[in-house]
């Protein structure tokens, strides 16, 4: 067994290799609540107070209140308390169905994503502790073998277990280190019984829970760093740094188990995960692409004039006929015989050895090319999708905290344009930049970061000096118009749209009749017009729509 300094630096090696992808994907595990959230919780006292100020937690504030809110699922129980809480002192029946429905939609968010997303964060590491790069799709990973739900049944199995423990405290603690590593195993294998991939950790743990309790508290001087940088130092070093150090831990258990023969072991079946498969091997499975790479292809027709300039450089096709669905096909072919020609060379992960075959399991999931162009239609239905889904986050969350629904953002529409004005200016300006997720997040939130200062500005001119969001109590800001913490929301948030969110919006849309869809989006837009047109005359200023919101800072204007 590696020894700790050992371990930190294979991990420090890795992150070295990794640390664009590394930091991304721990801060959109943050952004999603999954883990490490507390990183993105620069104003955490402030805002918690806030929080539960809710009177459901009078009898619950300081210790045990903070046990709860660090356990896995004790965020979704504190937010669905406040709900039960709102649904207590709230007297109208359209209320109550709505809380009721918030709560439902967070719990099943909880399960499905947040808890989940532990899984593909593992996986990733795992990958890029062999390979040279992982490819951003690789996030789909459990979607592409039909194991999502499987996934998301072992780790909810886990989180309650967990639970259930910690109402003891001292068995809260043994059993954090006993199913310390049921995420790992389920990244190598999710397509174990919940008893096995539980069981199976507590076997490989046996023996190794203070060994992983030393190795924890080893971190405190970075996690000390980070609390003084009020959790900066955190999202750019220590959480990658920290995973991939026990990343490479699990490595070694995993290796140990195998060899004292544990019971469960062999269900860790995935061997091209440690070790690159031979290249004969690789040879044969990636054949015909060795063909399609290796034989001149006919040369393609580009878009000409002014249509090629928007298609090349933004991503764009004004027009949907013929020679762009030609165009769009070939784009996708592209950039799938890629990132097949590199498992092919051995760089990344070669999918088609993968214990559950992938290939022709979700044909949606692999047409998800992300280097693809938007058409004109399809930009606008994103713009006006992502604003009425910010929008919807924003009511629903209000809504289960307070009990009351509030219209938030400066339109009185259902609508918070910065959303989808963001989303659409990212999947367009930043083009060119999507085949680098590490830039792309870089370059999104210097993009966000001028969108939101200038919305505030111009808001702030037209309605007469009302401030719609306010951050100077918040860490690093500027003018209390932006600040750290919510640019690298959007950063997170930018990745999920760029390379999951549209591409699969975009499938869905092309499917559609497309002279109603047409249709469609000119009703929503003439909408959405006629709004933004009235509202800087009568701005959208009810009770609780100018006020910072509870969660961490999320958009309450117009873009």
């Amino acid at each position: 067994m590696l020894t700790r300094k050992e371990l930190k630096q294979r991990g420090k090696h890795s992150l070295k290799k990794h640390y664009l992808i590394f930091t991304a994907i721990c801060l959109i595990s943050a952004f999603l609540a999954s883990e490490f959230r507390g990183s993105l919780n620069f104003s955490t006292l402030r805002n918690y107070e806030e929080f539960i100020d809710n009177p459901v937690f009078e009898e619950w504030r300081g210790f045990l209140l903070n046990i709860i809110q660090q356990i896995s699922p004790g965020s979704i129980l504190v937010t669905m308390s406040a709900s039960v809480n709102s649904l207590a002192v709230t007297e109208k029946g359209g209320i109550v169905l709505l809380i009721l429905t918030g709560t439902v939609a967070m719990f099943a968010f909880w399960v499905f994503i947040q808890n989940t997303f532990g899984v593909i964060l593992r996986r990733i590491f795992l990958e890029s502790h062999t390979y040279e790069s992982v490819p951003i799709s690789r996030v789909l990973f459990l979607l592409k073998i039909k194991k999502w739900m499987k996934a998301a049944w072992i780790m909810l199995v886990k989180s309650v277990f967990q639970l259930l423990w910690s109402l003891t405290i001292i068995g809260g603690i043994i059993k954090h280190y006993s199913y310390f590593l049921v995420p790992y195993i389920t990244a190598e294998n999710p397509d174990m019984t919940a008893r096995q991939a539980v069981t199976l950790s507590r076997k490989m743990m046996k023996g190794h829970k203070w060994e992983c309790f030393v190795f924890e508290l080893s971190f405190l001087g970075w996690e000390i760093l980070g609390i003084l940088t009020l959790g900066v130092f955190n999202i750019l070093y220590t959480n990658p740094y920290k995973t991939a150090a026990f990343t490479e831990y699990f490595v070694q258990l995993r290796q140990e188990s195998k060899k004292a023969k544990i019971p469960g072991t062999e269900l860790l079946n995935d061997i091209y995960l440690y070790e690159k498969a031979d290249a004969l091997l690789l040879m044969e499975k990636y054949v015909d692409i060795l063909d399609i790479m290796e034989t001149p292809s006919p040369q393609e027709p580009e878009l000409p004039g002014i249509r090629g300039f928007f298609a090349r450089n933004f991503g764009i096709l004004l027009f949907w006929g013929k020679q762009e669905k030609r165009y769009e096909q070939l784009q996708a072919q592209h950039v799938r015989n890629a990132e097949l020609y590199e498992a092919l060379k051995g760089t990344v992960y070669p999918t088609r050895l993968h214990p559950i075959p992938e290939e022709s399991k979700r044909n949606q999931i692999e047409s998800l090319n992300y280097m693809r162009q938007y058409s004109i239609w399809s930009l606008i239905l994103i713009f006006l999708g992502l604003s009425f889904f910010g929008w919807l986050w924003e009511v629903t969350f209000h809504l289960l905290l307070s009990g009351e629904f509030a219209n938030q953002g400066f339109l009185n529409g259902p609508w918070i344009p910065i959303y989808g004005s963001a989303s659409v200016l990212i999947l367009t300006l930043l083009y060119r930049l999507r085949k680098n997720p590490g830039m792309e997040f870089l370059a999104s939130i210097i993009l966000c970061g001028f969108l939101e200062y200038m919305t505030s500005l111009v808001l702030e001119t037209i309605s007469g000096g009302i401030k719609w969001w306010d951050y100077s109590e918040y860490f690093l800001n500027l003018n209390g118009r932006v600040c750290a913490e919510g640019l690298l929301v959007f950063g997170a948030g930018g990745i999920i749209v760029v390379y999951v969110l549209a591409p699969l919006a975009d499938n869905l849309l092309h499917a559609a009749d497309q002279k109603l869809l047409k249709l469609f989006t000119l009703v929503l837009l003439v909408l959405f017009c006629v709004d933004a047109a009235y509202s800087p005359f009568h701005p959208n200023t009810e009770t609780g729509i100018t006020e910072t919101s509870f969660s961490i800072p999320i958009r309450k204007g117009l873009s």
